[in-house]
């Protein structure tokens, strides 16, 4: 790209480091987000605050990183309004970095393709690697659009992430975070279940996580997750809540693909159940929580049958 100017919507935990990292790459970026704090941070860097989102009508790209698309449609309303008035450079790219549904995520394409009388287009670029990915700019990038769209701002996305790959048409970049979210959520969550096994049946959970990182248990789950498991350290990293909406992406998908997919459906239960229990704001290793009050339900339950009888 010849033009390196940028607009980025979305500071919070994943987003201020990405936009930073784009900052020391050379990259003129354009900021908005709800709360002034992160902006001012990255003026320092030499961002540009926007006073709204429809400031950046003019801009090559424009980066969405916020908590789902309702938000992304929110923030970018005034923008496609002005679009409607008078629109954009022909290949201005929106680019939705969050974790969104697949099919909402191009249905969202065909809204900014109408906005814009075609002059821009979405790519879904969905990111894994949590906030020390974010931080180092080793985060993996996975995205979905149009193959030449793609290419253009590879060196873009080569500012924040060492594996960017590109996984097919619009919604296939959510598609693979889906997936990502399907082996991470589940993963994380039998870990959950075997600390609080172990740990009730007299072993020491450190030890055993020891010994599985070993074998063919080992994972990159385990080796960042586990030791916050081992602590119950559930400061937020990010919040445990998103692992439910984003395993329903995967419930959404697998209907529509007709693929049967019974741990996402068993994960989908259970972090349901971690919000029904008031921790969705706190890390996701809080599922060893949530799995710790069901033993304790089952244990009460199990000793109320025994009473009785």
């Amino acid at each position: 790209m010849e033009d390196r100017s940028a607009g980025f919507v979305g500071l919070g935990l994943m987003g201020k480091p990405m936009a930073a990292n784009l900052l020391r790459s050379g990259w003129d970026l354009t900021l908005w987000n709800r709360s002034a704090g992160a902006v001012a941070a990255l003026e320092q860097l030499g961002g540009r605050p926007a006073h709204d989102v429809a400031d950046m009508r003019d801009l090559p790209v424009i980066v969405f990183m916020l908590p789902d698309l309702s938000f992304i449609e929110e923030a970018a309303a005034g923008l496609l309004k002005s679009w409607r008035a008078s629109p954009p450079r022909a290949g201005t790219n929106v680019v939705v970095m969050s974790s969104v549904s697949p099919s909402g995520v191009q249905n969202f394409g065909l809204e900014v393709q109408r906005a814009s009388q075609g002059n821009a287009a979405v790519l879904d670029a969905p990111v894994s690697g949590g906030t020390a990915g974010a931080a180092d700019g080793t985060l993996a990038i996975m995205a979905g659009g149009a193959d030449a769209d793609f290419r253009r701002l590879e060196p873009f996305f080569g500012a924040m992430g060492t594996t960017v790959r590109h996984m097919g048409a619009l919604g296939a970049g959510s598609l693979a975070k889906a997936c990502n979210q399907l082996i991470v959520g589940t993963t994380t969550a039998a870990l959950a279940e075997a600390a609080e096994l172990a740990e009730r049946s007299g072993m020491d959970v450190e030890s055993l996580f020891e010994v599985l990182s070993g074998g063919l248990a080992a994972s990159r789950v385990l080796d960042i997750v586990g030791p916050r498991l081992v602590r119950k350290d559930y400061t937020p990293s990010g919040p445990a809540k998103f692992m439910h909406k984003d395993l329903s992406f995967v419930l959404e998908s697998a209907r529509a693909a007709g693929a049967a997919v019974p741990m996402a459906t068993a994960g989908v239960e259970l972090y349901a159940e971690l919000k029904r229990q008031g921790l969705g704001d706190q890390d996701l290793a809080v599922v060893r929580q949530a799995i710790s009050q069901l033993s304790d339900a089952a244990a009460d339950s199990a000793m109320k049958g025994t009473v009785s009888a």
